[in-house]
């Protein structure tokens, strides 16, 4: 692991770019953020990258042209623990909620090295409050991906588990256009997410609200339960490819989003997750700092 770029705000987030294997093309992006939170002590969240770019190619996603396959575990490892040392160089993380989301770059279902690296944090790290979160496009053909996922949340977790999948739009073929990978459908996700919840964390449906991106709420609602599910709005943040496909929408606003109180008519919980505004000016969108590096060179 060689650190090659470093960008950002301690009080907000910082962005850290390696490079493994003595190759520069072989490139994970992980983010230290401490948005949205009071103190560290309260709440800490390291974002970690699951493979080598990403083969899905999301319409939002400045990774959608790089993809050199999936690290190790140690390698995924070493994200978590050049962050965590870097602040508490003992390894013991203090903080009530210690979130380590593999929500960065590549589709964590892809890479069945992400089941060990998640079984191997709280063994190699000192930190009480650690909760995993996967975000997850949910991909076919990964069954032994998803069922090692259903056991570790069953058996070691019990509910202190976040999974979250990337959803966008309820139009099928809105969906496919935003996300081009062969994907669960709607139903099979809130199947697997009946499966999934064992209490504790609600299962997260993420919609990353574009301007003209649909919301079924009639659909939603009959598909999925207010006691297992619940729904995340975020806005599109501003990078080279979400500019691109002028899908960019920074300025969400609940009023803006009449969905959100339909939905909590109907008994769920909804969040409406706009970050940090001087997280677009470190450029800690997904893909955007190992795409300056590709760019850039050593």
């Amino acid at each position: 692991m060689e650190m090659v770029l470093e960008k950002g705000l301690d009080e907000v987030a910082r962005v850290f770019a390696a490079t493994y294997r003595g190759d520069n093309d072989l490139i994970l992006e992980f983010v230290d953020s401490l948005t949205g939170s009071c103190s560290i002590d309260e709440k800490w969240v390291v974002v970690v990258s699951s493979q080598f770019g990403c083969p899905v190619g999301c319409l939002m996603c400045d990774t959608y042209d790089y993809y050199k396959g999936n690290p190790t575990a140690e390698e995924l490892l070493s994200q978590v623990d050049h962050v965590i040392r870097r602040r508490f160089p003992d390894g013991k993380v203090p903080s009530k909620k210690f979130k380590v989301q593999f929500a960065r770059m590549g589709e964590p279902a892809l890479n069945m090295a992400v089941i060990e690296a998640i079984e191997l944090i709280p063994k190699r790290f000192d930190a009480p409050g650690f909760m995993p979160c996967i975000s997850t496009t949910a991909p076919v053909g990964r069954d032994d991906f998803f069922s090692e996922l259903l056991r570790l949340n069953h058996e070691i977790f019990k509910g202190n588990f976040q999974l979250q999948f990337s959803i966008h739009s309820t139009n099928e073929e809105q969906r496919n256009r935003i996300i081009p990978i062969e994907k669960w459908d709607l139903e099979r996700i809130a199947s697997y997410g009946d499966d999934f919840f064992v209490g504790g964390r609600k299962i997260a449906l993420n919609f990353a609200l574009a301007p003209e991106n649909e919301i079924d709420v009639d659909k939603l609602t009959s598909l999925f339960s207010k006691d297992r599910f619940m729904f995340k709005f975020t806005p599109v943040n501003p990078t080279s490819q979400a500019k691109l496909h002028d899908i960019v929408r920074e300025d969400l606003v609940e009023e803006e989003v009449p969905e959100i109180s339909l939905l909590r008519k109907e008994g769920f919980d909804v969040i409406l997750s706009v970050g940090d505004p001087r997280e677009n000016d470190i450029g800690s969108n997904c893909g955007q700092l190992a795409a300056l590096w590709r760019k850039k060179g050593p």
